[in-house]
């Protein structure tokens, strides 16, 4: 077709209006953060220049994602009496009908599997944490567990994509998009979200990974979470081709901005703006990547903390390295997922190799920000995205069994950025099956964040399609119990 017929047909009022929802969007966030409804001297968002909904105690986040769904029953949730239950069913009164998967909806019996682990008081406050954690266990006054967390999802993939978008449909932002468009980054030459993925230990069964999970939906590609590549490039084709130097790179991108502005002028597309900043924060990365990735200038004392693998780039170790050596440089989202948690059989020898994965570099991280005085204002998570059944799937020894999917009930932990350490919050009951007092449900976790970050998440919205939406939808509460000042 025609060049020019085709553009002619693109402007209808459906196209127009479709095609400039996320420019409007973007105008509207200075109302959506209005200077009105706060008092004067509140910090200014790095972005937009607008005083934030209240005064953060974060100024940035890191999330330990433990994809595939650690078993909160052998790490944190220590339920003794369970041992008297050995290879009993489930009571009814206890599942009471509820939801199970198909992988177990059709075993003749739900048995009931204690943990094969020993567990121990930690800390000022006596924290149950496994002998799996020894490392995690050291840092327990500095962290918030949270034993109540809990969602409807029950399969992995909507489960994700629900705790990191808000819905168990694909198409929303993700958390850190929605950082990144609220917040923006006070470092221009790193993007606002990065994502960090950790290779997969040896043997590890695992689920796929997306990247509409650090995604922006549908508000502008500029908000999407950057995956830094771990083999060859941190981004791909980051480096100059052989033969074009950075002087021809840079008049390169100049004649390519011009192009770009100039069909922006004409069709008033805010992607070609996008993708306008994007080649310009790409010529940045050029300099400020290898020097993020660059480890060499840390001490060895350090790289003791976080372990032998922190020389070995893409490991967990590593990344949790670079999480805070971003955080240092001002990135205010970094998700570094750990996949290799779904342990429907053989739990206890597959846990056994991938608790030592994640245990010390977690608690390395913790302790190397608050050495350095960055804990009180960087927000740590840890966890994934539903827990692990009481009953066994498949065949049960004494030292030997797999745990489907549990939405019901699961750990997390947090620490810094305004969160009082040194206390579990919420219970379970002695199945670890149901909660029994002060539930957390993940649209409550995400507005916890939100707020830590100085953001109410009622308020910060984004429409499309005639609607205004919100990371926490039309739910949420803040958890403010576990604020150091709610």
């Amino acid at each position: 077709m025609n060049p020019f017929a085709a553009h002619a047909l693109q402007q209808t009022r459906r196209y127009f209006f479709g095609q400039t929802a996320a420019g409007i969007g973007t105008a509207a966030l200075a109302s959506v953060l209005n200077p009105n409804l706060l008092s004067a001297g509140q910090a200014a968002s790095a972005e937009f220049g607008s005083p934030l909904h209240h005064p953060a105690t974060a100024k940035r986040v890191i999330w330990l994602f433990m994809a595939d769904a650690p078993s909160q029953l052998d790490l944190y949730d220590y339920k003794p009496k369970l041992a008297d239950y050995f290879d009993k069913d489930l009571p009814e009164s206890i599942r009471a009908g509820q939801r199970i998967t198909t992988m177990t909806s059709g075993q003749t019996r739900l048995p009931c599997a204690p943990s094969v682990f020993n567990f121990a008081r930690h800390g000022e406050h006596g924290a149950w944490i496994s002998e799996l954690l020894p490392n995690i266990a050291s840092i327990v006054d500095d962290i918030c567990i949270v034993k109540t967390m809990n969602t409807e999802a029950i399969n992995h993939d909507p489960a994700i994509t629900y705790i990191q978008t808000g819905s168990q449909l694909p198409g929303r932002p993700s958390m850190g998009a929605w950082v990144s468009y609220g917040l923006g980054s006070p470092n221009k030459d790193l993007p606002a979200f990065v994502v960090l993925h950790s290779r997969i230990p040896g043997g590890a069964q695992t689920q796929a990974l997306f990247s509409r999970l650090w995604g922006s939906g549908f508000m502008s590609t500029r908000y999407s979470g950057v995956a830094l590549r771990s083999v060859g490039d941190p981004v791909l084709y980051l480096s100059n081709p052989d033969g074009v130097d950075a002087g021809t790179r840079r008049r390169m991108l100049d004649g390519l901005a011009e192009l770009n502005q100039d069909r922006l002028n004409k069709v008033g597309d805010p992607e070609i703006s996008s993708r306008i900043s994007q080649y310009e924060m790409a010529f940045r990365m050029q300099t400020s990547v290898p020097e993020l990735t660059d480890i060499s200038d840390e001490p060895q004392s350090v790289l003791d903390m976080y372990g032998p693998e922190v020389k070995e780039p893409g490991t967990f170790a590593y990344n949790c390295l670079l999480a805070r050596r971003m955080a240092e440089r001002g990135v205010p989202f970094t998700q570094v997922f750990l996949r290799g948690w779904d342990h429907h059989g053989g739990l206890p020898g597959a846990i056994r190799g991938m608790a030592p994965a994640c245990d010390r570099p977690s608690a390395a991280l913790v302790k190397d920000l608050k050495q350095r005085g960055m804990l009180d204002d960087t927000l740590v998570i840890w966890g994934g995205e539903f827990g692990r059944t009481v009953y066994s799937q498949g065949t049960l020894t004494k030292d030997n069994y797999g745990r489907d999917h549990h939405p019901r009930n699961y750990t997390m932990w947090m620490a810094g950025g305004g969160i009082r350490g040194g206390q579990v919050y919420g219970e379970t009951d002695d199945f670890s099956y149901n909660v029994v007092e002060k539930p957390v449900h993940i649209h409550d976790l995400n507005a916890t964040i939100l707020h830590a970050l100085g953001i109410n998440h009622e308020q910060l919205t984004f429409r499309f399609q005639g609607r205004d939406f919100r990371l926490t939808d039309v739910h949420g509460l803040v958890v403010k119990d576990i604020l150091r000042v709610s």
